[in-house]
């Protein structure tokens, strides 16, 4: 193949549309563009289409790029009807407002069966608990779904000229997917490959479209949009925790902590699993092995909020909390500032603990804010440990694995050797590998650089401080 066959990644997150434009022999970054997303818990994915064009028009285009991948946040509900239109916002992972839902459903299968049959217990962050949530308390526009797909669902079919109004039409039996989005469902099972119709109609209360499940690698079609270049390979795309774990080229025994908007700490593994208590989510990945997950919303604003009560900005924050000695003189915050996914209480409070005259000072609540952050994703990995994954070494990414502060401080709560892969966009990344995949039909194996190795440095006073106040 050419050296200078050009590939592309998106990344349709939470906050913003990235896309990296590379290499697709070795990976090389050409160029990159990126564009806002609006804020909120539910979104008009329109928003995300004329997002996607911003980006790619801000990276100079695709007319010299042969293939597309699009990894987006998961579990985000986009209901189309009949004629293919989004019949409401969609409601984005971390909109809680499907907390019961999740209830009702658990009351009607069982935790266990659940578990059994798709991965995971359900939680407010899934689809089919705001499906559920859509039919008791929006049923007239629930009636009228014809079709589910998440957000990276929809932006393929768009890119490959697909809606209500284009040429091709709303050709709803052209929806696809991959395993590691359909995963995050609540009606898709890992180990099996197929939906869980049942789970679905009692989600919904009646049956649906939904989008076909591709293999790793398998190309979903072509560009045929108007505004873009025609004949672009479109990849499979995919969730975008396993974008990344393909960005980052993670392999059974790495573990990953993700700490962005929200926190996730997964590894990749040879074996699909179960946890009944809902705590690991048995994901899919990207790559046609398996992604177990433990996400907790809240994460890197946690820092946000702790620096601005502060007066100070992150560098200070962290320069302060090295000042202080591990486990901050006693003082613990317990960083549930926006409800809390895992563990599930969406309605729950941040608190402070262990205030004394001694440990209420500045340093003390700058570490204790990494700290109590940090403890939240280790209860993560302790659970997924708990179900047989090795853990050899942790990948730490995401905006405040920047800081030398959540470095040092990681090493000491997760008790295991840290690496910090260059800065970069790992799921838009993984985007590309997928493209390149698809153009290819092999797996493209592109070097990850690093920018800081710590040995571990386990402090147990941290997670023994954490844990006695949980």
């Amino acid at each position: 193949m050419d050296a200078m066959t050009l590939v592309a990644g998106i990344d349709s997150s939470t906050q913003s549309c990235k896309i990296v434009i590379r290499d697709a022999t070795s990976g090389a970054l050409v160029r990159s563009g990126r564009a806002a997303h609006p804020d909120g818990t539910e979104v008009d994915p329109q928003a995300w289409w004329l997002a996607l064009f911003e980006a790619i028009a801000d990276a100079g285009g695709l007319d010299d790029v042969a293939a597309i991948s699009v990894a987006a946040q998961q579990h985000g509900m986009v209901v189309l009807d009949a004629g293919g239109r989004v019949i409401r916002p969609a409601l984005l992972w971390n909109d809680t407002r499907s907390a019961p839902a999740a209830l009702a459903l658990i009351e009607e299968f069982g935790a266990d069966e659940l578990a059994r049959r798709t991965g995971t217990v359900p939680v407010a962050s899934m689809t089919s608990t705001k499906l559920r949530w859509l039919r008791d308390a929006e049923p007239e526009n629930a009636a009228a779904v014809e079709a589910v797909a998440l957000p990276h669902d929809w932006l393929s079919w768009r890119l490959r000229g697909y809606g209500p109004d284009t040429a091709l039409g709303p050709q709803l039996d052209q929806l696809s997917t991959d395993r590691s989005d359909a995963s995050g469902t609540g009606y898709w099972s890992p180990t099996s490959g197929e939906y869980d119709r049942q789970i679905l109609l009692s989600s919904l209360g009646h049956d649906a479209v939904l989008p076909r499940v591709l293999a790793p690698g398998e190309a979903a079609g072509t560009t045929a949009v108007e505004g873009l270049p025609t004949g672009i390979v479109v990849g499979p795309g995919a969730g975008d925790n396993a974008g990344a774990a393909l960005g980052l080229g993670a392999r059974p025994g790495d573990i990953v902590a993700s700490i962005g908007t929200s926190g996730t700490v997964f590894a990749v593994t040879e074996q699909s699993t179960t946890d009944a208590t809902g705590t690991v989510a048995g994901f899919a990945d990207a790559s046609g092995a398996f992604l177990p997950l433990v996400a907790t919303l809240n994460a890197a604003r946690v820092l946000d909020s702790i620096a601005g009560l502060l007066g100070v900005d992150h560098a200070e924050l962290g320069r302060l909390a090295l000042t202080a000695e591990p486990g901050s003189g006693g003082l613990v915050l317990q960083p549930y500032f926006e409800g809390e996914r895992t563990p599930n209480l969406p309605d729950a409070t941040a608190s402070l603990f262990g205030m004394t005259l001694a440990s209420t000072t500045r340093a003390g609540l700058a570490r204790a804010a990494i700290e109590g952050m940090l403890c939240g994703l280790a209860d993560g990995l302790d659970a997924v440990r708990g179900l047989g994954v090795a853990a050899n070494r942790l990948l730490l990414i995401g905006g405040a694995a920047q800081s030398p502060a959540v470095r040092e401080i990681a090493a000491q709560v997760f008790g295991l050797p840290v690496d910090v892969p260059t800065p970069g966009e790992y799921v838009a990344d993984g985007a590309a590998v997928q493209a390149a995949w698809a153009l290819q039909g092999t797996r493209p194996s592109w070097a990850v650089s690093t920018e800081a190795s710590l040995p571990a440095d386990p402090r147990p006073i941290i997670r023994s401080q954490y844990a006695a106040r949980r």
